[in-house]
């Protein structure tokens, strides 16, 4: 299937439009008409419906693939690239809010090369490994609540190095006078009816809660989008709604239970790819 289709395809279900999909895209509605055609054909089945405009079971179903798809064709080219040749003295690092950055180590080095660029970008774990695959970001620290010998769950972005940067208690933060606050330990599938803030961006996402209790539940309460910790701190010590994450995030306010079932920890990972001698400096301030 050609990737240029594809992309249009994905644009067009995305925004529930082939006019909007043009004018995002650069092309003429014609032009999107006529692609999204030639994928039809190529696959042998339609892949959406013209009005209104939705997916067909099909479209659906391609559409699960499309994602992954050009993020690989995207993490090849970065790949090369990569390889390729020397880029700019610039450094592009990528962490999650809670990864526990070690700027002391990026000021280091960052002043042993006073001539180099050195960014930050601060993002959700799947923003960051994926900003890495596909050469946006140098490097990046993500981070998530696993059990021990599990990987952190990441985007299949292809050939990327992945390394342990640090492992620390995972708790459920709970405000500081709530009823359980005082307990030794807690069942995670025992809190499967509380009511848990949905902040995909900086704590443990709802999906990934049922998957580690292996229990259906954990209902959203409010819902928060951002990455600042301290606002998502506040939220949780006013009551709307708990979360699984490291000891070491508990603010004023909000207590750590420990998860006595299953057995968990927050691990930090630093994921990247090929790197440029900037980047290797920092990658080796934090593994030192």
């Amino acid at each position: 299937m050609d990737p240029h289709l594809l992309r249009t395809f994905a644009a067009v279900a995305r925004l529930g439009s082939f006019s909007a999909a043009a004018d995002e895209l650069g092309y003429t509605q014609s032009a999107v008409s006529q692609q999204i055609a030639a994928l039809e054909q190529d696959v042998g089945a339609p892949l959406l419906r013209r009005r209104p405009v939705a997916l067909t079971d099909a479209g659906a179903r391609l559409l699960e693939h499309t994602g992954p798809i050009l993020l690989r064709l995207a993490a090849a080219r970065a790949d090369v690239v990569r390889l390729a040749g020397p880029p700019p003295a610039a450094v592009v690092l990528g962490a999650t809010p809670l990864s526990g950055l070690d700027a002391a180590a990026v000021v280091r080095v960052r002043r042993a090369m006073p001539r180099v660029t050195f960014t930050l970008h601060v993002a959700g774990a799947a923003a960051v490994a994926t900003g890495v695959a596909v050469g946006e970001l140098d490097l990046g620290l993500v981070d998530g609540v696993t059990a021990p010998s599990d990987p952190l769950p990441l985007p299949d972005t292809g050939r990327l190095t992945t390394a342990p940067v640090a492992e620390r208690p995972a708790v459920v933060a709970l405000p500081a006078g709530h009823p359980l606050a005082g307990r030794r330990g807690l069942r995670l599938a025992d809190l499967a009816d509380a009511v848990w803030l949905d902040a995909p961006e900086i704590a443990t996402p709802l999906e990934r809660l049922r998957a580690l209790a292996r229990a259906e539940g954990f209902r959203g309460g409010l819902a928060y989008p951002g990455t600042d910790a301290g606002v998502f701190s506040s939220l949780i010590a006013a009551g709307a709604g708990l979360a699984l994450l490291p000891e070491s995030a508990l603010r004023p306010g909000v207590r750590g239970v420990p998860v006595a079932e299953p057995r968990l920890v927050h691990r930090t990972d630093l994921v990247h790819g090929s790197l440029t001698e900037p980047a290797a400096a920092v990658r080796d301030a934090f593994m030192a």
